[in-house]
């Protein structure tokens, strides 16, 4: 059968349409649909396929940050990028969903990013050392983590508000559980012996709950701001509390 007149229209207007979305400017789309708290510069590329010399967000630096649409994904309602980028050493690499409805789907997170990049976010001058991230699903809705599953890891931690010398190495393993995202947090080579529990939950608040000890490689310093945690129990450990809301 010959395609009649609407046919070759229809055709003709979604090769239009398609065309449009692969080649529209990315600096374009970034000034009309980029909210201010990010920073772009060095834009290039389109909407399909782009880059930016450096992003700026939350405080936080990265270089060489490169985008690519991933269009299947909008069958099932969502825009959906495979992102990755440079911070001053390391790597990051994501595949970032967006629903509709403003839910924000991470999925695949990996990278190597140095502390340093989160010293202005995290309010801690001289903040140091190297984080890991292995996150397989992280899950945002009104900004707020609702489901998270993955892995954090701190080496060569140095936090000047604590101690000018390293602290040394921290994990911390993140899960959903009904409500809540929790995260079982363990000291791995550090100066400290810490075994604890962090919870968020939906009122956007947060509870650290653990026990804290004293090893052979925490200083004198140390040993001492460890008193201001009360009395040790028969292991020596001291119980840590904090709560607060993001």
């Amino acid at each position: 059968m010959i395609p009649d007149r609407r046919t070759f229209l229809v055709a003709g207007l979604l090769t239009f349409v398609a065309g449009l979305v692969l080649l529209f400017p990315a600096r374009v789309a970034y000034q009309w649909f980029v909210p201010q708290a990010v920073q772009l510069s060095g834009i290039e590329g389109s909407i399909w396929s782009g880059s930016a010399r450096e992003m700026s967000a939350g405080g936080v630096y990265l270089r060489d940050f490169r985008w690519r649409l991933r269009p299947l994904r909008l069958l099932t309602g969502k825009l959906a990028l495979s992102i990755d980028a440079t911070p001053s050493s390391g790597f990051i690499e994501a595949n970032v969903a967006f629903g509709f409805g403003g839910d924000i789907t991470v999925s695949e997170l990996s990278g190597s990013v140095p502390l340093q990049a989160f010293a202005a976010a995290a309010r801690m001058p001289g903040l140091a050392g190297n984080a890991s991230v292995q996150f397989p699903l992280v899950q945002l809705r009104d900004g707020l983590p609702v489901a998270v599953e993955g892995t954090f890891a701190v080496a060569g931690l140095i936090a000047p508000l604590v101690d000018p010398a390293p602290l040394g190495g921290y994990r911390a393993e993140f899960f959903t559980n009904e409500d809540r995202i929790v995260a079982s947090v363990e000291d791995a080579d550090g100066v400290f012996d810490l075994a604890g529990s962090l919870s968020f939950f939906p009122d956007r608040s947060y509870k650290f709950i653990g026990q804290v000890a004293a090893t052979e490689r925490t200083s004198a310093k140390l040993r001492k701001q460890l008193r201001f945690l009360g009395s040790p129990n028969d292991r020596g450990q001291h119980e840590i509390r904090l709560e607060g809301t993001l």
